[in-house]
């Protein structure tokens, strides 16, 4: 398919979509939650990271939990808005308009406009996308971030593996062969690494910290 049909199926509707979509990620959950429900700000604790993890960390297991499902249900929202655009598209060009989307979504998780155009690494709100739109090619991921995770016990490493293998998962799977598809899906680990780049200093160094969610009995 062509740039120009590419380009004469965007429509009006389709940008508000897009907006729509940016805005939906942009919701600071973690920072919100922390402020209004415990009263303190969550990027001034722990790694500082408006993310789940770092809600793992600072406010315990039940408030992660809730910010990891918001931040996984920005993503599905985001990219069900595809269904409120009755266009008729190729499947390509459709999944190409809800990679878009999902995009939007997670860049605005990483850059919330509420605030400051600051926010997390983006991985729960793309995980979202990745299961509304290939759920087995996540099912795989999630297997590869689980088992880097129990080897390694870093979340960062586990979530960057993950991201690395999905793009390779989808085309398998999935037989994508639309060039445009296939860049965007490349772009998925491009931006997870980026996000993750201070980590993987930490990690070079030694000075990531692990993430263990049963911690062993000390020995009576």
């Amino acid at each position: 398919m062509s740039n120009n049909v590419y380009i004469a199926h965007v429509n009006p509707t389709m940008i508000i979509t897009i907006i729509a979509a940016y805005l939906l990620g942009s919701i600071p959950s973690s920072v919100w939650l922390s402020k209004y429900i415990f009263n303190k700000d969550i990027r001034e604790y722990g790694s500082k990271n408006a993310g789940a993890t770092n809600t793992f960390r600072v406010l315990g297991k039940i408030a992660g939990i809730i910010v990891l499902l918001a931040d996984i249900g920005k993503g599905i929202l985001a990219v069900s808005l595809s269904n409120f655009v009755a266009l008729k598209l190729s499947y390509h060009a459709f999944i190409t308009y809800q990679l878009v989307l999902g995009f939007a979504a997670t860049l605005g998780h990483i850059y919330s406009v509420f605030l400051k155009f600051k926010g997390g690494k983006g991985v729960a709100t793309f995980t979202g996308v990745a299961y509304y739109i290939f759920p087995f090619a996540a099912l795989i991921c999630t297997a590869i971030f689980l088992i880097v995770f129990l080897i390694s016990h870093y979340i960062s490493l586990s979530s960057m593996s993950s991201a690395v293998a999905f793009p390779i998962c989808v085309i398998r799977v999935y037989q994508i062969t639309d060039f445009h598809l296939t860049v965007l899906l490349a772009l998925i680990p491009v931006l997870v690494i980026f996000t993750h780049r201070s980590n993987i200093g930490r990690i070079i160094r030694g000075e990531e910290n692990k993430m263990r969610f049963f911690k062993k009995k000390k020995p009576s």
